[in-house]
């Protein structure tokens, strides 16, 4: 009975030194730097469709304001 005890702890141990081990890699710079660039996901993607969504409403605004003044695409007036 002590053996199955043994064997249970030692299982035990290496699977949580496996996964601390783990999660501590996610923090050196090694590791931060895969999350942030993880294949278009992660902080990356997220700050790329950020800056898409603000390219898209300030084209929007622009089309907008020429439009209000009377202003062509040329940049000059009608």
């Amino acid at each position: 009975m002590r053996l199955f005890y043994i064997a249970l702890g030692a299982t035990a141990g290496v699977l949580i030194v496996r996964r601390l081990t783990r999660a501590a890699q996610q923090f050196t710079p090694e590791g931060v730097a895969r999350n942030v660039s993880g294949a278009g996901k992660g902080l990356s993607g997220a700050v790329t469709g950020f800056v898409d969504e603000v390219r898209a409403g300030m084209a929007e605004r622009e089309y907008e304001l020429r439009s209000a003044l009377g202003i062509d695409q040329g940049g000059t007036a009608s």
